[in-house]
C-alpha cells in the first residue's frame, strides 16, 4: 500500500535492547470532501510510522517534508490510564520517497528513495545520494 503525507515532527531513532535501531516518525494525510449540503470539509488522518531498514534515513525525515511511503498499515487500540479508549493507525514502512519540503531541505525537487534493496549501501554511506 502507498500513502503520501507530510511529516509532523522530525524523525527519532530508537535503539532496542538487542541494539537494533528503528526510525519512528508520524505523517499527516489531508483529504477533502463535500457534504450533501455542498459544504467543503477537511479530514486529516495521522499515521505513526516505523522504518527498520536503515537509521540513516532519519536525517532527512524532517518536519514538513512530503513523503511517499510503501508498506503495511495496521491499527492498535488500548485503554488509557484515564479509562478512555484510545486508538492509533500505524504504518510499517518498507520504502520511502522524499519529495521535498522539509525544514532542512528547503523545498528541494530531488526525490530520494530508500528500499530493502539499498540496505547495504544506506548503512555504509551517510546518505545514499
Amino acid at each position: 500500500m502507498n500513502i503520501i503525507g507530510r511529516i509532523t515532527k522530525n524523525a527519532v531513532i530508537n535503539t532496542l535492547a538487542d541494539d537494533r535501531k528503528v526510525v519512528n516518525f508520524s505523517i499527516a494525510i489531508n483529504d477533502g470532501y463535500k457534504t450533501k449540503q455542498g459544504e467543503r470539509r477537511e479530514l486529516t488522518t495521522y499515521y505513526n510510522c516505523s522504518y527498520w531498514i536503515s537509521a540513516n534515513v532519519a536525517k532527512i525525515l524532517t518536519k514538513g517534508a512530503l513523503v511517499e511511503l510503501t508498506g503495511r498499515a495496521s491499527s492498535s487500540a488500548w485503554i488509557g490510564k484515564d479509562g478512555e479508549i484510545r486508538s492509533a493507525l500505524n504504518f510499517h514502512t518498507s520504502n520511502i520517497k522524499l519529495h521535498g519540503g522539509g525544514t532542512k531541505l528547503e523545498n528541494t525537487e530531488n526525490t530520494l528513495k530508500f528500499s530493502e534493496n539499498e540496505v547495504s549501501q544506506a548503512e555504509t554511506d551517510d546518505l545514499p545520494f
